[in-house]
Order: structure tokens, then sequence, then C-alpha cells
């Protein structure tokens, strides 16, 4: 009860009463009904498209195609146009590993539905729109949508993930490529299907606005790819808008509850009615749903972008959602001659280069941090869904006019979105460096072939997970140091959001607990506050440092304080040492995540050698003193530990290696990159020796029985490198700590 007490009072502080009052607000519409019969269920017959149109007889299934075709708003392409779109893809689809669209109908047509863009299932053609064909659960197909819980059915977002519609693009890139009219009759098919078994406001798929909307945008989408084919019919279209026009009563009618949320919900249900508004001028609402839309974005924008480029949520793929949203939003408002503001683009550039900065030059992947839940709004290539270049490139390429990559398949998003002559813009790739968003708190340290990232952040906004200085390495295109990424929200335990904590994540856990306390499903208690203290390489550019602390175990009856450090030696070693301090005694423990690739391990030693594709690749950890208890887990068939899940709904094994020591101070140093190193330490000074280097660290603090001294200065003091490349660095505490 006392805990409970004080998680109210800390989301009054946090949040601030008019959102608690809102949350009352709704939560009572909720269960008294109201909301119910603000927005009744309904039939498809009793909402006629006559009923929406500002002229009436334009209702007419052939008058309005002839409508559409000649008339319509203009789209991101033009289906005249088809033809020469269909020779820029053969190259595209040649690297694609048969991962391209045409493949994807045909298991479409099939039978088999691939979910979070990796895991398929056999669901039939078209789906069952309220089965979760993993689990064999359904959701309620009658009731109202406010009648439904979020976690009655379990995990919603696999009911809910064929009623984005993200088929409407893979048959849409299909039909592109070929002009084949049977990719046009499959998305006719499954939208007259899903027509038939989700009447307006009945089923779980009336849930969510923000589904809505990319519901809505997808229809869309399908709408203008496949006007020209044969299977495009007036009753076709005129019940497409019919459903468009019925989707942008639901998302007005429940907008405050998402514009509360602060977050993607809110920008994602104002691109909706901006959507709907632009594209059906002909509804009597447009012109209202599309200035409203416009005012959301606008505002939405400014508060949930950070000025340092970061995004409110702190997820790496709910920032590409974001930027998914508003490449969508910016590019049809300056089509239709209605731009956006200066300020809401220069936000969104600056995001589009946050991503940039925080991406494996190799592979294009980022970074796991936060919550990564599957979410691709704008699936228009043949890229695997952890590759964020398609998403950055046109991000890049609306600000600035030029190509950020050259030639590859995540270009083919630059062609439906700003036409050919964008693939004949110059290439510009500004060089990637040492990187700081202190506002959202991601820090990189570059190397030649690598990278590593670090979480170092104050909060603001709702933390998305207990995620405090963790620590991802990237050596030539391999995520050596993973984030254990998000495996399911709302499965059977122990799988239920479990990642979120911080024992998965590449940090130190105190007493086994979280550096907050989990006070809902998505609900941090209280938001620690972090520092960083260091951030600088040296002037030959060998050796670069990073320091951070967060208070997050401050909370404890014997406060305990973690400060990470983070050093570059040469072009792949880092060592990165944890210090760790109180009055009183504490269970501490160190935990990495590595790929699951052949490896030998010795234990005594913390001593684990890993065969990677690319070659051999190195981890050792201990405590400074030389003590600890270490144990190796892969896969481990009780717990999430030794998993990761790359995808949503989707796990893999992975090798979980901690270290753990009791104490009331003490330092874990860990040493990993491509060559083996040996390690002594004498006092108050390590040495590093390679075959061809040689590295030693003067540490800044000291450890003796009476806990550690020298914590106002910094965990490293002074590094020298010498060998095959020479360096010193004498690390200095930031101004602003």
């Amino acid at each position: 009860m006392i805990k409970k007490a004080q998680h109210w009072g800390q989301l009054w502080r946090y949040l601030g009463p008019g959102w608690l009052l809102g949350r009352a607000a709704y939560s009572a519409r909720l269960r008294s009904g109201l909301l119910r019969r603000q927005l009744p269920a309904t039939t498809w017959e009793a909402r006629p498209l006559s009923s929406f149109l500002s002229d009436p007889a334009l209702a007419d299934p052939q008058r309005y195609l002839e409508h559409r075709r000649k008339e319509a708003p203009k789209f991101f392409f033009d289906p005249a146009r088809r033809a020469e779109y269909s020779a820029y893809f053969a190259d595209w689809d040649g690297q694609a590993a048969g991962e391209g669209p045409l493949l994807l109908s045909r298991e479409l047509a099939e039978g088999s539905l691939r979910y979070f863009e990796h895991t398929s299932a056999h669901t039939g053609f078209p789906p069952d729109w309220h089965a979760n064909p993993f689990t064999g659960q359904r959701a309620p197909a009658g009731l109202h949508w406010s009648q439904i819980g979020n976690y009655s059915c379990g995990d919603i977002k696999i009911i809910w993930e064929p009623s984005r519609f993200g088929a409407a693009y893979v048959l849409a890139r299909a039909y592109w490529r070929t002009g084949d009219n049977s990719y046009a009759e499959m998305f006719w098919r499954m939208l007259e299907d899903w027509r038939a078994h989700n009447p307006p406001q009945s089923g779980p798929n009336w849930m969510c606005g923000q589904e809505t909307s990319f519901r809505v945008m997808a229809w869309c989408f399908g709408l203008y790819a496949f006007l020209d084919a044969p299977a495009t019919s007036g009753e076709r279209v005129a019940d497409l808008a019919e459903m468009v026009a019925v989707s942008g009563e639901r998302i007005e009618a429940n907008l405050e509850y998402a514009l509360s949320q602060r977050n993607n919900h809110g920008i994602s249900e104002g691109l909706g009615l901006w959507t709907v508004g632009a594209l059906f001028p002909e509804l009597r609402k447009a012109a209202e749903w599309r200035e409203k839309g416009r005012e959301i974005l606008e505002s939405q924008g400014r508060e949930l972008i950070y000025d340092d480029g970061a995004f409110v949520q702190h997820s790496a793929n709910y920032q590409r959602l974001m930027l998914h949203d508003y490449l969508w939003a910016l590019r049809l408002g300056d089509i239709h001659e209605q731009p956006f503001s200066l300020e809401l683009k220069a936000r969104v550039g600056r995001a589009g280069a946050f991503l940039y900065q925080m991406q494996d030059e190799e592979s294009g992947g980022v970074p796991y941090y936060g919550q990564n839940d599957g979410a691709l709004v704008l699936p228009l290539n043949n890229c695997d869904y952890r590759d964020f270049r398609s998403v950055v490139g046109a991000v890049h390429y609306y600000c600035h006019g030029t190509r950020l990559y050259e030639d590859g398949p995540w270009n083919e998003d630059l062609l439906w979105l700003f036409g050919p002559q964008a693939l004949d813009a110059p290439t510009n790739a500004p060089q990637r460096a040492d990187f700081g968003a202190p506002v959202g708190g991601n820090y990189t340290l570059r190397a030649q072939g690598g990278f590593a990232a670090m979480r170092c952040a104050t909060f603001k906004d709702r933390p998305g997970q207990a995620d405090m200085l963790h620590v991802d390495v990237w050596w030539q295109g391999q995520n050596m140091a993973a984030d254990a990424g998000t495996y399911s929200y709302s499965a059977l335990p122990p799988w239920d959001n479990p990642l979120a904590h911080t024992a998965y994540h590449n940090t130190v856990t105190v007493d086994g607990l979280d550096q907050m306390d989990r006070a809902g499903k998505f609900l941090w208690l209280p938001w620690l506050r972090s520092r960083v203290r260091c951030h600088e390489r040296s002037e030959e550019g060998h050796l670069a440092y990073w320091e951070g602390e967060h208070n997050g175990y401050k909370r404890l009856r014997e406060p305990a304080g973690h400060r990470r450090g983070v050093l570059r030696l040469g072009d792949g070693m880092w060592l990165i040492l944890d210090a760790l301090w109180s009055r009183g005694s504490h269970d501490y423990k160190l935990h990495w995540l590595f790929p699951d690739v052949p490896y030998s391990w010795e234990e005594a030693a913390g001593r684990l050698a890993l065969s990677t594709p690319v070659g051999p690749y190195y981890a050792q950890m201990t405590t400074l003193q030389g003590g600890g208890a270490r144990s190796l887990v892969r896969a481990d068939a009780c717990s999430p530990r030794g998993w990761r899940a790359p995808y949503y709904n989707y796990r893999e094994p992975a090798l979980s290696v901690d270290l753990a020591a009791r104490g009331s101070a003490l330092i874990f140093w860990t040493l990993l990159g491509p060559e083996p190193c040996s390690v002594s330490v004498q006092g108050e000074e390590m040495t590093l020796e390679a075959e061809r280097w040689m590295g030693t660290v003067r540490l800044g603090v000291k450890q003796s029985r009476h806990g550690l001294h020298g914590l106002h200065g910094l965990l490293v003091d002074h590094v020298a490198l010498s060998g095959k490349v020479e360096d010193r660095l004498e690390p200095s505490l930031c101004a602003s700590s």
C-alpha cells in the first residue's frame, strides 16, 4: 500500500494532475459505457458512403471510380508511370536473397502470412482477422471495441498485425513489377473480407486509433497502386472510401486519449486524420480532419522530438515509426502545396541524423535500445527489418536533396516516395563520429569498423526500459555485445516483456533489483537521473573515453552508486570499468549478452573466445581484485536468460555471461575486442598487452578494505598506448558534470 501511494505521488510529480484527471475521465467513459454510446457499433449498410459525401450523388460506384481516376488528389506516385518504375526493380530484387515481394505475395496466396517482418504462420487467405495463429487464442468479434481488454486474449499485437494491411505494400510492389492483375485481386479480396468480418466499431481491430491510422495508410497506398488494374471496380473503390470515412470517425472520437500518451499514438492518429482529409476532399469532414491532423502533427513534432534529435519514447524502432509517419505527412503536404513548417521539417531532419549517427556502417543496423515491437509502417523495400538505411536515407533526401547511400535495395523507398529523379541524386554522406544526444541519453564512441553505444539519460518523459549504462558493441557489422530486444508484451510468464528489465541488459544490477520499480506493463518509477562525466578522444584519435553514472540504486535502504567508464584502445578494443559503492554490503552482478556462435569458455578466468562469421572475438571480465563468481548460460529452458529477440514474437539463443560479487564497494572490468590480450593489475595500474601493442591504464580510483577512494574524479586518470600505434589521453571531467 505504501509503495502504491508512492507511485501515485510520483505520477503526480512527473505527469501532472491534468494527465491523471484525464486518465481517470477516460476510464470512467469506458466503464460507464459512455464511449460505446458516443461511437456505437453499427453495420456498413447503416453508414453508406453517401452519408459522408458533400455530394451524395457521387456515391454511385461507377461515377465515384471515374472521379478517383480523373480528379483524385495527387499521391506519391502516378499510376500512369507504372511502366517507367518497373525498370528499377530488377537489381534490387537480385539482392533480396529470395525475400522480394513476388515471393511474399506467393506465400500470402498460399495462406502463409509473415508477422512482424520475420516469422511466418499459416493463416489461410484471407487470414482470420481475430485469431492468434501461434497460440490459437481468439478475440471476441461481436463486442464493441471498448469492451475488449488489451490483454484479455493474449498478445493483442499479434491479432492486430494482419489488420495493419502490410500486405497491401507487398502486393502493390509485386503488381508494379509485373503488371499481374492477380496481385490487385488479392488486395481487393482481403479488403472485402476484412469489411465482412469487422463491422464499424465491433471487434478487436477497432480498439486502437493508431492501428486504424496505419490501416488507412495501407488502404490509400493500395488504392493508388491498383487504380488502373482490371480488378479495381467502382464498387470496391466506393467500399474502400466508406471504410476510410468510418475510420476517420473512429480516430477523431478518441483522439484525446491518444494525445495524452505523449508518444507515437498521437502522431499516428493525427496523421490518420491528415491523410483522410488530404486524399478524400469529397468527404464532408475532410477539411476539418485535414486541419486538425495538421495541427496535431505540428504540435506533437515540436514537443516529442527532442532538440538533439532523440525521440520521446526512448526506442530506436519507435523513432523509425515516427519518421515514417512524418515522411508520409511532409511529402503529402508538399505534393498538395500545403507544406508543414520549417521548424517541423528541421526536427524531423535532426531525428533522421540521430539514427544515422547511431547506425552500424556495414549492416545498417542500430542498437535495439528501448522497446522493439516489430512496427514497420512503410515496408517499401527488400531490406531486413533490422536495416535502417531506407528510412534514414529517405529523411536525408527529403531534407537535403542528396542520397546517403550508394545503390541498393534500401533506395526503393526513394522511388516510391519521391519518384525516379531521387535515384539520380548525388551521394553525400556525412562522416560518422563520436556522438552525444544528452536529452535522449544516447552516446557513441566510434572505431574503425565498429562502435560502442551507451545509454545515460535523465528522463523528462516516461522511460521505456530500465537500461541505464547499457553498452552495445558493434564490430565488422556484427552486434557483439547486444541488447536482448523485445519478445512480447503479453506472452505467458516468463515471457511477458521480461527483456525490459535491467538484469537482461549489458549493465550491473544491485541485489537483483531493477534500476527503477516496474509499476505497470509500460511504467517505471521513480524516473532515475544520470549524468555524463566525460566524453572525449585523444588528438591522435587512437584513444577515446566516455564515463557516466546514474542514481537508480540510491533509492535503496543502503543507497548504492554505479559509475561506468568505456575506454577505446586503438581500432576495436574496449575496456569497460564499473565502479559500485555503498555504505552497506550488496550483491552486485555484471551481465553481458553475446551472439550465439561457437565459443570456448574459461570460467575460472572469465575468458570467452567467440568464433564469429568474420573472425575471432574475445571477452574477459573480473573484479579489480580478481574475485567473483561467473556463469555462462545459453537458451535457458526456464527463464529468458540466454535469449535475444531481434524480431517481435521471435526469440533465438544467445550467450549470457554474468559475474557476481558481494561487498560494499568494488570495480568490475571487462575487455572486449578481436585480439587476445593479457591483463595485469598492480595497485591502480592496469597493463593490457597484445601481440603488437600495449596499453597502460592508470585508474583514478583505488580500492581498499575501507571502500573506493577518489570518486570525485574519473575512473580513468591516464592512458598510454604503445607499439604499432602510440597515443596518450588524460581524460577530463565534462564541464556540465
